[in-house]
């Protein structure tokens, strides 16, 4: 096993100031208000270079650093039941689940959280041994912070299958984000290469030397303060809802990793990003069918779709 840790500092915006410093972490690094206590109390956070407790409040232009520590074995995966996780179709060859937010889908460096291939394994579901050792049976991702719907392969010939399909771009990813402002024009497609973000390692940007990246996008409303759009995904680079929306100049609300307005997302209650999987369509592996599952969205986007359909 080896000892590693996920190095992160940001300087505290104006509109945190005065909040708990668990509750400003929450906000500008995307853990949960307990996850960050828990940092704090096991001393793996400055304030201006000073440990701090978590009720202790945050001023405007304060340096808050985390490092996040993780005991990560890559072939090592924690057996687990997951609290939220929904199995939506189940047979053979596949499972289909609704994945809620703050889960990753498998171990990784720098998370030592729950994650899909640990509940599977502790649910007792049998899953396709192809792949690398730690996400074995996985063909496609979703972030941590993003909520819907999945597939995972059981057999091997069922990855071989929907992996190819993926790579093919013959699978339909159909997702749901509230986006501040109005996109002009309200539909359309943007081509835009995803690499690495040059001085922040845990995001990523448009580069002229990154990964061909497709996403298409239709307003389904729009509202005073922001719209709500329906997204097919052609390829599936990390993060690429998240980034090509923010290179718009129009970011997921809530998404303050990748500029956010951090009051428009207090103001309607929300605390990731709003994105949400909600349909996956392709070829069944084994009987050739077109197959189809939906996740509705979970309370709080739900919740916080609701406000802001009712701001004037």
């Amino acid at each position: 096993m080896t000892q590693v840790s996920d190095q992160r500092a940001l300087h505290v915006p104006d509109v945190l100031d005065g909040e708990r410093v668990d509750a400003a972490m929450a906000r500008l690094f995307g853990l949960s208000r307990s996850r960050a206590a828990e940092l704090v109390a096991q001393g793996h956070v400055l304030l201006d270079g000073t440990p701090p407790s978590k009720s202790d409040r945050v001023l405007p232009g304060s340096l808050l650093e985390v490092s996040i520590p993780s005991v990560v074995d890559p072939l090592e995966v924690r057996p687990e039941i997951v609290e939220g996780i929904k199995i939506i179709h189940d047979d053979d060859s596949i499972v289909v689940i609704d994945k809620p937010v703050g889960v990753a889908v498998h171990p990784s460096p720098g998370w030592g959280g729950p994650t899909v291939v640990g509940h599977l394994a502790g649910a007792g579901f049998r899953i396709a041994t192809s792949g690398a050792s730690e996400r074995q049976g996985i063909v496609q991702r979703l972030d941590v912070g993003t909520s819907g719907v999945m597939v995972i392969c059981k057999s091997e010939h069922a990855y071989s299958r929907l992996k190819n399909a993926f790579r093919h771009r013959t699978v339909d990813k159909t997702y749901h984000a509230v986006v501040q402002g109005h996109p002009d024009p309200l539909e359309g497609t943007i081509d835009a290469p995803i690499g690495r973000h040059p001085k922040a390692d845990y995001k990523f940007a448009v580069m002229a030397d990154g990964r061909a990246s497709v996403t298409h996008y239709e307003t389904l409303e729009a509202h005073r303060f922001a719209s709500l759009l329906e997204v097919h995904l052609e390829t599936g680079r990390t993060h690429q809802i998240r980034v090509h929306m923010s290179a718009l100049k129009h970011p997921c609300v809530g998404d303050l990793t990748y500029g956010a307005d951090p009051v428009l997302a207090k103001r309607f209650g929300v605390e990731r990003q709003w994105l949400h999987a909600v349909r996956l369509g392709f070829e069944h592996p084994d009987t050739g069918e077109q197959v189809q599952y939906e996740s509705t969205y979970p309370e709080d986007l739900a919740r916080a779709l609701d406000t802001i359909r009712d701001a004037h």
